[in-house]
């Protein structure tokens, strides 16, 4: 992408809506909990539905599958048609959707139509995802945009670490439709907000290019097919996984036939040919994957490994998420204060250097060894997600600010997925066992050396990309440029 894409109109000015813009930040930042906390509030409650409905693990875990494959196949496309039709309202739209879809999950009388309620609830979390981010050039001063960014990861750390303990709650003393009710009031109030304080969107040309409908699909297919095969099998990657592998690569290649030809595509690919784009993208893909490795690794070794009980076990592992949610707004300001470029290399230096040092202490230091070293991970997650996503979004011209904002959330996503059937396969692999559960200690410490010994790798790999790559190479001169 040449320097003549990324004009800086649009971006709020310092005084410009000061007085509203912290509310308007307000209402971004609850989009982006109400988005988080539908992800992670769910879980909590498959066994009680496996009863309620009297249905398999196998079957239930689409409450949870619906909604994950409905942000990661649709938030591209909902990006570029809030880049089209306007953001504030298809995001106050988004909002609305997800509110509404939240109550008819809590009154489905069956799991089919509580499935099907969870996929429109994930695309209003994808509509909310995307264009929370989008919509920052738009509210938040220009110099602030770091503090911003670190805002919308401590909510959304916030949602992911509040999900669990909430849901816990509320199944216990008021039953599982309770979870996806809990979201109703939440999402009443971030319509309110957004609704009063985002500013207008701005008038669009006349003459602008149409939507890609066989892009949109195209891609749809190929990240549902994708985030199937790596999510489907519990862990095992048969003929099926593989089936729908290459299908996800059949129907990737497709789409780029079809973005190649088509006069109003719905991702140039003109703009990987930027460099802090592409950059970005690939740090976040590969970060994602590590990140969920803490995620799935972490509570096999806590409860195998250490031998800890299951409420040590939740409680150690919230020290991750309560990490991320304090250091947020801190890492944005830092951000904010010393550039983007500094500041992910720092955060991905943190987090290199906490995996390397999860695949030695904990064998010697227990519990302690554990917590420090997910400390720095988390923190170091923290910082370079305010880095990264600043360094992408700040100077994006205000025409595609939806759809860059899908695609580094997408990115996200897709290091998630893959980070899960991935490092789970290292790990169960180093293990020298296929059934984790009955592993004996040793083999499941040997397993988490290998494993983060493999994530320090692949955050070796997303440090080369940053100090290398040119995408965070003069900043300034790139808005002189386009002066």
């Amino acid at each position: 992408m040449t320097t003549t894409t990324r004009p800086i109109e649009g971006i709020a000015e310092e005084g410009e809506r000061a007085p509203s813009f912290r509310w308007a930040l307000a209402a971004l930042s609850l989009s982006m909990l109400l988005s988080s906390l539908g992800t992670s509030i769910a879980n909590v409650g498959l066994p009680a539905l496996t009863e309620a409905f009297d249905a398999s693990f196998q079957q239930v875990q689409w409450v949870v599958l619906a909604y994950l494959l409905a942000i990661t196949t649709l938030i591209v496309s909902v990006g570029r048609l809030g880049d089209m039709v306007g953001r504030r309202r298809l995001l106050v739209s988004g909002i609305a959707l997800f509110t509404v879809a939240s109550v008819l999950c809590g009154v489905a009388p069956t799991l089919s139509m509580l499935i099907a309620a969870r996929a429109a609830q994930g695309l209003g979390a994808a509509i909310m995802m995307a264009l929370a981010m989008a919509l920052v050039g738009e509210t938040v001063p220009k110099a602030r945009t770091g503090s911003a960014m670190g805002l919308l990861g401590a909510t959304s750390a916030i949602g992911t670490a509040l999900g669990p303990s909430l849901g816990g709650l509320l199944i216990a003393g008021l039953g599982w439709r309770a979870i996806f009710l809990a979201g109703v009031p939440l999402g009443v109030a971030a319509f309110s907000l957004a609704f009063r304080t985002l500013p207008a969107d701005r008038e669009r040309p006349k003459d602008r290019a149409g939507f890609d409908t066989i892009g949109t699909l195209l891609l749809a297919l190929t990240l549902a097919a994708y985030a199937l095969a790596m999510t489907i099998g519990r862990g095992s990657f048969g003929p099926l996984n593989m089936s729908l592998l290459l299908a996800a690569i059949f129907a990737g290649g497709l789409f780029l036939f079809a973005e190649a030809r088509t006069a109003s595509p719905l991702l140039r690919l003109a703009m990987f040919r930027d460099p802090v784009l592409s950059a970005g993208l690939t740090m976040s893909a590969l970060v994602s994957t590590v990140m969920m490795a803490t995620l799935v690794v972490g509570p096999f070794y806590l409860s195998h490994g250490l031998g800890l009980d299951a409420a040590i076990v939740g409680l150690v592992m919230s020290a991750g998420p309560l990490v991320a949610a304090l250091a947020g707004v801190p890492a944005g300001r830092l951000v904010d204060r010393l550039g983007a470029q500094p500041m992910t290399v720092a955060g991905l230096t943190a987090i290199a250097t906490g995996a390397f040092l999860l695949s030695l202490l904990p064998a010697g230091f227990g519990v302690a060894g554990y917590v420090a070293p997910i400390v720095m991970v988390t923190a170091g997650y923290a910082l370079f997600q305010a880095a990264n996503n600043t360094a992408v979004i700040k100077d994006v011209g205000a025409g595609e600010r939806g759809i860059v904002s899908g695609m580094l959330n997408l990115s996200r996503n897709l290091g998630l997925v893959t980070g899960a059937s991935f490092m789970g396969a290292v790990f169960a692999l180093a293990s020298g066992t296929s059934e984790i559960t009955t592993a004996a200690p040793e083999a499941v410490a040997a397993g988490m050396r290998i494993t983060f010994a493999v994530a320090a790798v692949l955050i070796v790999a997303a440090l080369v990309i940053a100090v290398t790559s040119r995408a965070f190479i003069g900043r300034a001169s790139v808005a002189g440029d386009v002066t």
